[in-house]
């Protein structure tokens, strides 16, 4: 149920950035979302070292593989019985002074060719660790994955949470594709971010610092070769996250635009056919779509901008690399096998970093997910609860009393609508409200179930303040057969039931003849089993209203609102509405919402609003000859069909 006017005003056009977006606060909230997860953590980084330890380790293992092999080839070369100083001599008294300085650096032995065994032996201790390395790998990826569903597990269930206790403000001034938009697309968004970009942000982190350090211990000159790559690395990555994450804010902002668009427009398909505004719509549909694919385009190429100029450093970083790692090795000063290493050590190393800057893609589109989540979060709630005493056991369920007192309340605070509103309602008494559209009808509902808080006045419900109760206990009293019917996905049976918590057959039944429901139940093929589709497609308009008025039989409230239950159904299945309605009104309270006055003539109280007021209050004969505002309305509707003697006063 609305306020007038509300819910509908953003859903077509596309909200801009208002202010520029927190991405710190936002990183410090989803932080301190991961505490709970310290202890698997700490597993999960202590893995993932032992995994990248065992990577950093495997050039090098490898490095000495190719030193044993090379070392044997050469030495194999040189003449048997000499030292290797005695060799380094020969050479250089032969002029092969450069072939010297290769074997001065190797550890040869005239001679001697390639020692298998050593070869094997380190072949195998790599390939153990490159094993072991996987095996941590994988546990770390196994222990991410727990992580990450535990904490989406907990902050959907805190979004769910968090929409049964917003306002009916909220829902009402806020498009509905938005918030589904929030509550599914952004928490999937920010899952995989978390899954994947977390994961692989630790490894890349450790594996830089690792590579590092083995670097240095090969050659010190080389690693600050490789080092001299990183402030134009880190400079361009920043510079293109900044412009990348604006980007991002907005595509997942349209996003939620476009499916507030698709959701309206799918819940009032009938209507846009009818109304030939199927090209208008697509138009639109075409123009929010548009504008989500500039910012999305933007956002991803800037992104993905990163990762090929990394690689492009990373090339230039390897070529210097060779270039002085030849010299080192022809110059004796480093081991081919070392050089083989460093090299591997060097794509490893800015492999990582590339792979941080491409996870800057998926980071920046994560936290602003992670924002829109966390806006929902922090929006108002309902005011707290007042509850002085729980509802007194001793006190009939059944009475049905309401009293409004002095009741004063307005959607905006400049737009003033129910003002000074006083009314007693005796139990069992039928109270029907009429008036103009506009006048405050549907409003005096929303506020009967609290569903909206009165901002002067009171309203008592058997005796008790409303704040003096909880909302549950005073939506409990109240059944409600709307305009618009509502069933969901399942069992007719099931959507009987919902009216009450442990409702046995038999109440259904009993509740299904009474609403004139069981009959057309019964010549279904499934009976009672039947399912139905979120839509109940395959009831008719007046089917699907007498099940909510068998729904509200189940219940079996104290108080009922019936707002224009009869309006979407044929005169013919009026009648079995009409007679449902009465049968449920019977000894209960009653507050009937009518734009057809034939419906309310037997009504106990009529009262007739006009911009938030009670301008008349009466039976349906004295509202009639006093011939005011009913008298209007009931003039214009019965203008053609008047019963005798009761116009002009009976």
């Amino acid at each position: 149920m609305m306020g007038p006017g509300r819910g509908r005003a953003d859903m077509r056009g596309g909200r801009p950035l208002e202010r520029s977006k927190d991405f710190r606060g936002t990183l410090r909230r989803l932080l301190a979302r991961l505490r709970p997860e310290r202890a698997r953590l700490v597993l999960a980084v202590s893995t993932g070292i032992a995994s990248v330890g065992f990577v950093v380790a495997g050039p090098r293992i490898l490095g000495n593989a190719t030193n044993i092999l090379f070392e044997g080839v050469v030495g194999k070369q040189l003449p048997a019985g000499l030292t290797k100083q005695q060799a380094v001599a020969a050479l250089r008294a032969h002029g092969h002074g450069q072939f010297a300085d290769l074997v001065s650096g190797m550890n040869v032995t005239p001679g001697v060719g390639v020692d298998l065994a050593a070869f094997g032996r380190t072949l195998g201790f790599a390939a153990l660790v490159y094993v072991l390395a996987a095996a941590f790998s994988f546990g770390q990826g196994f222990v991410m994955a727990g992580i990450t569903q535990r904490t989406m597990f907990g902050l959907r269930r805190d979004v769910e949470e968090k929409l049964a206790r917003l306002p009916l403000r909220y829902f009402d001034s806020h498009p509905h594709g938005d918030i589904l938009s929030r509550v599914t697309n952004d928490i999937d968004n920010l899952s995989t971010t978390l899954q994947q970009g977390l994961s692989q942000l630790l490894t890349s982190a450790l594996t830089i610092v690792g590579v590092l350090a083995m670097m240095f211990w090969i050659s010190p000159l080389l690693a600050v070769i490789s080092l001299a790559i990183i402030p134009l690395a880190m400079g361009i990555t920043f510079l293109v996250a900044r412009r990348s994450q604006v980007q991002f804010a907005a595509q997942w902002d349209r996003t939620g635009t476009l499916n507030a668009l698709v959701e309206e427009t799918h819940t009032g398909h009938t209507l846009v056919q009818v109304y030939g505004r199927r090209g208008t719509t697509v138009e639109e549909f075409e123009r929010q779509n548009a504008a989500l694919y500039e910012v999305s385009f933007r956002a991803q190429f800037l992104s993905g901008v990163i990762q090929p100029v990394m690689q492009f450093l990373s090339n230039l970083n390897y070529v210097a690399v060779a270039v002085f790692g030849g010299y080192l090795v022809a110059s004796g000063s480093l081991p081919l096998g070392d050089i083989q290493a460093f090299i591997q050590y060097s794509r490893q190393f800015t492999m990582p970093i590339t792979q941080i800057a491409a996870q800057m893609n998926m980071l920046q589109s994560g936290l602003a997910s992670a924002e829109r989540v966390f806006e929902l979060l922090d929006e108002p709630e309902e005011a707290p609860e007042r509850v002085a005493a729980p509802v007194p056991a001793a006190q009939p369920a059944g009475e049905g009393r309401v009293t409004l007192e002095r009741v004063f309340f307005r959607y905006e605070p400049d737009e003033p609508l129910i003002e000074d509103f006083t009314l007693d309602v005796a139990p069992g008494e039928t109270v029907a409200i009429v008036g103009p559209t506009g006048a405050g009808k549907t409003t005096i509902v929303n506020l009967l179930v609290r569903f909206y808080e009165i901002d002067q006045g009171r309203i008592v419900l058997d005796g008790s303040d409303y704040r003096d109760l909880t909302r549950d206990a005073v939506r409990r009293a109240y059944g409600m057969v709307l305009q618009d019917t509502w069933l969901f996905a399942g069992s007719i049976r099931d959507n009987i039931a919902y009216g009450r918590s442990g409702a046995g057959d038999a109440e259904v039944i009993a509740a299904a003849r009474a609403a004139h429901v069981d009959h057309f139940v019964r010549t279904l093929p499934d009976g009672y089993d039947t399912l139905l589709d979120e839509e109940a497609s395959n009831l008719s308009s007046g089917q699907k209203q007498l099940l909510t008025i068998a729904r509200a039989f189940v219940a079996d409230p104290s108080i009922l609102i019936l707002d224009e239950a009869t309006s979407n159904v044929d005169t013919r299945t009026e009648v079995y509405v009409q007679d449902a309605m009465k049968r449920l009104r019977q000894g209960r309270t009653s507050f009937v919402i009518a734009h057809r006055l034939s419906t309310i003539r037997e009504a106990d109280t009529i009262i007739v609003m006009e911009h938030g007021r009670i301008v008349e209050q009466g039976s349906h004969r004295e509202l009639l000859a006093h011939g005011g505002a009913y008298h209007a309305l009931y003039t214009s509707q019965f203008s053609e069909a008047f019963l005798p003697g009761e116009i002009g006063g009976v």
